[in-house]
């Protein structure tokens, strides 16, 4: 557990602490459920340490994998049940799998993608939000479809980047997480319980997404000398 937090840099400790603290201050204030306390936890952790590039994001998101699953269920949002069950379960194995292999003295090798494997992802995250889209709009319950779709496409992407450690993974997370929120707002707007709590959260993978490109960037860089 001790290497989960070894090297973290102050911003990363105040950064982890601030967020932490607002969660537990909307747990109290809205009499919020404890599970989901622990599900924004839980996903803190794991992109906090994603973006560090540590191996035991992959524990803690398999934990923040089945708890969003909950979330997105009683809430009607099948798609993100859907990728969280049948998507990250598995990905998360194959993500430790992989990641382990490619370690050095507790380092990771990052990647970085030619521009035309940046514009195929680009095609691929459109192309795919579209057609999920337009089959999610026809489940009665469903709500959001399109932008479901949107958050559901670009996740399955990003994580299929993460996994094989390119930088640019951040940057469909940067646009998957203004995505996210926008869908949890809407959900807040129609009375979900956990809507706010999870507003938050996206919020704060925003902001990791942005200092995790940062710190890939770097690492890529470092891997191409």
């Amino acid at each position: 557990m001790k290497t989960a937090f070894r090297g973290w840099s102050l911003y990363e400790l105040l950064w982890l602490g601030l967020f932490s603290g607002v969660a537990v201050t909307l747990t109290v204030i809205m009499k919020d459920t404890v599970f989901g306390f622990t599900v924004f936890l839980t996903g803190v952790l794991c992109v906090v340490l994603a973006a560090k590039g540590n191996l035991w994001t992959y524990i803690f998101g398999m934990y923040n994998t089945f708890g969003y699953a909950y979330l997105a269920y009683t809430n009607g949002l099948f798609g993100e049940l859907m990728l969280n069950l049948l998507f990250f379960v598995p990905m998360n194995v194959v993500g430790f799998v992989m990641w382990k292999k490619h370690l050095h003295e507790d380092k990771l090798e990052m990647r970085q993608m030619k521009r035309t494997g940046l514009f195929a992802v680009a095609v691929i995250c459109l192309l795919g939000s579209l057609a999920l889209g337009f089959g999610l709009s026809f489940i009665p319950s469903q709500n959001s479809p399109y932008i479901d779709a949107i958050t559901t496409v670009l996740s399955i992407v990003a994580t299929i980047l993460m996994v094989r450690r390119y930088k640019e993974q951040w940057l469909v997370y940067i646009v998957l997480n203004m995505f996210t929120v926008l869908l949890w707002v809407i959900r807040t707007i129609h009375g979900s319980p956990d809507g706010l709590l999870m507003i938050v959260m996206w919020s704060a993978y925003l902001i990791n997404a942005i200092y995790g490109y940062w710190t890939w960037n770097r690492g890529a860089k470092e891997g191409m000398k």
